[in-house]
């Protein structure tokens, strides 16, 4: 048996034309430009790259993008009064802050400062706490956890009723994915370093979610024959093949695990793609909300 492969890239286009379309439609209805700012604080490398990377992808789907660059040293309150002055401003709907952000920083505080309006990235305190209860709903979900339900939609999962686990318990990926999951009737299992016996629970999930941050962890063996496999880890591992002697690889041993699952996505062109589509989702949904709102 050999799994279905779960193709991210896709899937990703797929949605990234659903919100261009609208977007447009959107700008000649209404008259709305959807708006996202970037603030990026220090010289982190891969940050820069993140950044450039959303920003690019807002262009090709005619959302317009700001970036605003802050220095390794900026204070406290400079990041958080630059964040007020993006929450007042009615061309900007949603306002993402790169993380990680220097070690100096108050991450919390930052990210409570963004208006939940504008909070594009689900990380305010307020959208996370509706997330976790019921019949409460955020006005956004993260993107990467929001990504992972769509693939598993797109796969044609049925999620009621079956054993979800979730490998990993993030504040940006692990539980908000174990909450989407219980949303969707899944009873769901959250596992991390001190799980006993985690190959067995492991191998009791109908939809297995791998967002642990350990390359190659999850073994084939440890999957449940048919299981929907999500990999949501990227590290990097030496290669003396590769180009540049080391290659991207998943939280779950692709090789093997391919020959177990029903269905799973690849490291890279799996989750990866699906993070960015679903911020533009985020992005083009608070352009929405301010008509309401306005």
């Amino acid at each position: 048996m050999t799994a279905k492969i779960i193709d991210g890239k896709l899937i990703a286009a797929k949605v990234r034309q659903e919100v261009k379309d609208k977007t447009a439609e959107l700008l000649a209805s209404k008259g709305v430009h959807p708006g996202l700012a970037a603030v990026l604080v220090g010289d982190n490398p891969a940050s820069h790259t993140y950044v450039k990377m959303k920003r690019k992808a807002c262009a090709e789907v005619g959302i317009e993008s700001f970036g605003f660059d802050l220095p390794q040293d900026a204070s406290q309150s400079q990041v958080e009064s630059l964040v007020q002055e993006l929450n007042a401003r009615p061309d900007i709907h949603g306002i993402l802050v790169q993380l990680p952000l220097p070690a100096h920083l108050d991450e919390e505080k930052v990210l409570a400062a963004v208006g939940l309006n504008k909070d594009v990235d689900g990380f305010h305190p307020l959208n996370a706490g509706r997330l976790a209860q019921k019949g409460r709903e955020p006005d956004f979900v993260p993107a990467t956890p929001a990504g992972v339900i769509r693939l598993l939609e797109e796969t044609g999962v049925q999620f009621s009723g079956a054993n979800a686990v979730v490998l990993g318990r993030s504040n940006i990926v692990g539980m908000p994915v174990a909450m989407l999951l219980v949303r969707n009737d899944c009873t769901v299992t959250i596992c991390h370093s001190r799980t006993k016996n985690l190959p067995e629970v492991i191998r009791g999930a109908d939809i297995l979610v791998a967002a642990v941050g350990r390359a190659q962890m999850v073994k084939g063996d440890w999957i449940k024959p048919g299981a929907v496999v999500i990999d949501v880890g990227t590290n990097r591992i030496n290669d003396s093949s590769a180009k540049d002697g080391s290659r991207l690889v998943g939280d779950v041993d692709f090789e093997s695990a391919v020959e177990v699952a029903g269905a799973i996505t690849p490291v890279p062109g799996g989750v990866g793609p699906m993070t960015i589509a679903m911020l533009l989702v985020n992005t083009l949904r608070a352009a929405e909300m301010s008509l309401k709102k306005g």
